[in-house]
């Protein structure tokens, strides 16, 4: 099953799910509301009533407002060994604020304060039901689907301390969506082999597949509902594959007017413009 959270000509958003060219509304206001719904999933397969509209709606942030955003950094050995680092034992984690988030065609906002405006393609956990200290199927259960993620980074921000929360927490510079595909749609399910890229004006700078993972989906959910509870709606950004601007010789970065295009297979891409972030 596809869904995704459009926002109408009116100015709201609607939880929906995907067939085709064709919208089916879920009968809530976002997929973040619609899986804290106890029993969402028979809610979105039963649904039939169309969007009315579909006529100019477009993509929000596949969960617009998640309770939690849980990226981990260094998760793929390939872009693990070329920041020069060694094979972590635990994952390395980091938060996100809802304020990064943009939809799957919204322009990304570069500050002026950065000249290092990296990118990170990854593949994104959506949490369905509450978990904590989850472990083997409970962990699985606890996954509603996946997404398309971009942590664009500023780097000279990032490591301005060993924390590097300063460097990925920038407004309006992370793609998420456009759908939320359910595992059984997926190769893999649970632990998906997917392919993932990143082109920049049409010229592939990363490409992988989510099998390379170190700590994958399940482990993931497994290691963070420990620290904390997990929540319908709440994200976990898998991490990113080699191939990163930072770690070119010499480096490379976004530069305004160019498009930024975030893909994995069977969860569609997100295909965003670079725009200058002019102070008021």
């Amino acid at each position: 099953m596809k869904l995704a959270t459009i926002r109408t000509l009116d100015g709201r958003t609607r939880a929906v799910r995907v067939e085709d060219d064709r919208l089916v509304d879920l009968g809530a206001a976002d997929l973040g509301v619609l899986l804290g719904t106890p029993g969402w999933e028979e809610r979105a397969t039963a649904a039939t009533e169309p969007v009315p509209e579909v006529r100019g709606a477009a993509f929000a942030p596949v969960v617009p407002r998640p309770g939690k955003i849980v990226c981990v950094g260094l998760n793929y050995r390939n872009h693990i060994l070329e920041m020069g680092r060694e094979l972590p034992e635990y994952p390395t984690l980091f938060s996100k604020f809802v304020d990064t988030l943009v939809g799957a065609n919204d322009d990304i906002v570069k500050p002026p304060e950065t000249d290092a405006f990296d990118w990170e393609c990854e593949l994104a956990v959506i949490i369905g039901t509450r978990v904590r200290r989850a472990r083997g199927a409970d962990a699985e259960q606890a996954i509603a689907g996946f997404a398309v993620l971009n942590d664009v980074t500023c780097r000279d921000w990032q490591f301005r301390t060993r924390e590097w929360l300063q460097g990925k927490n920038w407004e309006a510079t992370t793609p998420l969506g456009p759908y939320l595909v359910t595992p059984d749609e997926l190769p893999g399910g649970v632990r998906p082999a997917l392919e993932i890229t990143t082109r920049i004006d049409g010229e592939t700078v990363q490409k992988d597949t989510t099998a390379d993972l170190l700590f994958d989906p399940v482990a993931l959910v497994e290691y963070v509902s420990t620290i904390v509870s997990l929540r319908p709606g709440d994200v976990i950004a898998t991490g990113t594959p080699g191939g990163v601007g930072h770690a070119r010789k010499p480096a490379r970065y976004l530069e305004v007017g160019q498009v930024l295009t975030t893909e994995i297979t069977g969860l569609g891409r997100c295909e965003n413009m670079v725009v200058a972030d002019i102070p008021a």
